[in-house]
This record gives C-alpha cells, structure tokens and sequence, in this order.
C-alpha cells in the first residue's frame, strides 16, 4: 500500500519511472492504489511540498523540475511544442518566449500554473504533423520541425489571432518544405500570406 511507503521512496520511484510530471490515474497504476487512497495520499502532498498542483488530476514532483517543453508535452495530449516556444528555440524570431506554446488537436487550453503558463492552440487533424521527438532545454519533448512551427504561427496570422512578427529570421528555411505543411491547413489565403513574408524578407533592411 502507498501509505506504507515513506515519501523518498515514492519520489525516487516517480523519478525512476519517468513520471516527474504524473495524472492521478497513473499514480494508482503505478503503486497499485485505490482512487481514494492516491487522491489523499496526493492532496496531503501536495500541502507538503512534495508534489506541485498543475492542473487538475496533474502534479509534478516538486524537487524534480523538469523542463517547461517536457512538462508541457504531459500535461495536455496530444500536443507538441510549436509557434512562438518553437521560433524562438530555432532562432527564427529573436524574442524570449516566456508562455511554453503547444499544438493540439484538442479544444484550446490555457494553463496557469506555479512553473509557468501552458497555452495550446487547436488545429484540425490532418495538418497535426511534421514533429519529432527532440531535445528542447534539457529533456526530450515533442517539437515541430521549423517549417512546420512557422506554418503553425503563420496560419494563425491568417486567422487574425497573432500579428505577424516583423523580425522574422527566414534563412536556412526550406519554402517548399514550409508551403507543403502549409498545404495541409487548406487555407489558399496562408499560402499567400507565407509568398508576402518572403517578398518582404528580400527587401532591404531600413536604417532609421
């Protein structure tokens, strides 16, 4: 039984297991628990300090910290990490992201949580694609290629529900790769905005 496991224990094997970040369901799972007894034994850890609430039925083991991609790929699925965190990682906008962005085929979500605020914006099945498992910080999360993280902005742009940075860093991009996943979303007016953005790239840079 959990209650008879001391708390170094449970930390250690959390940690061991790869479930620094944890549902409650997979704490019953993992120490062959009832619902009750995870949920106290949770509720009173959390009061500890052991565990950090994140959202509802999710916690993270508190000395543990992981980074913000990883927690982000656990705490809302599926998603991956995409639009301003992506660019930003890439370097193909010059900004610090302070919000961890995500994709998801599910409704939009917006987590305020003690590590950080977690936005997920939705999108339709068939342009759910072009990530890969990758290192982002310190730890493995699911990330989107860079073509696919700036189709993903770009075609929230074309939405209306992002202004388009002016700052955008374009080399090295592959356009053909870009306007392929930008094909999926099915949106002749992204295709459009994406041949404007690289029009305005090749101008000259003004010096005020």
């Amino acid at each position: 039984m959990v209650k008879k496991l001391n708390r170094l224990k449970i930390e250690e094997k959390l940690k061991t297991e790869g479930f620094e970040v944890f549902s409650q369901r997979e704490f019953q799972g993992l120490f062959g628990v009832s619902s009750n007894t995870a949920g106290v034994y949770i509720s009173k850890n959390v009061h500890s300090g052991l565990f950090v609430k994140l959202r509802n039925g999710f916690y993270l083991v508190k000395d543990s910290l992981p980074d913000r991609p990883f927690i982000a790929g656990r705490l809302y699925q599926p998603s991956y990490i995409s639009l301003e965190t992506a660019l930003s990682h890439y370097g193909i906008i010059p900004e610090v992201v302070y919000a961890t962005t995500s994709i998801t085929t599910k409704a939009a979500r917006e987590f305020t949580t003690p590590i950080g605020i977690f936005i997920y914006q939705q999108i339709k099945v068939p342009a759910f694609t072009g990530y890969q498992l990758g290192v982002v910080d310190r730890h493995k999360a699911l990330i989107a290629d860079p073509e696919k993280a700036l189709a993903d902005y770009l075609y929230f742009v074309d939405l209306k529900q992002r202004v388009l940075n002016d700052r955008l860093r374009l080399k090295g991009l592959k356009q053909t790769k870009l306007l392929a996943y930008a094909k999926l979303f099915q949106r002749p007016s992204l295709l459009k905005l994406i041949r404007h953005v690289y029009v305005e790239s090749r101008k000259p840079t003004k010096i005020y």
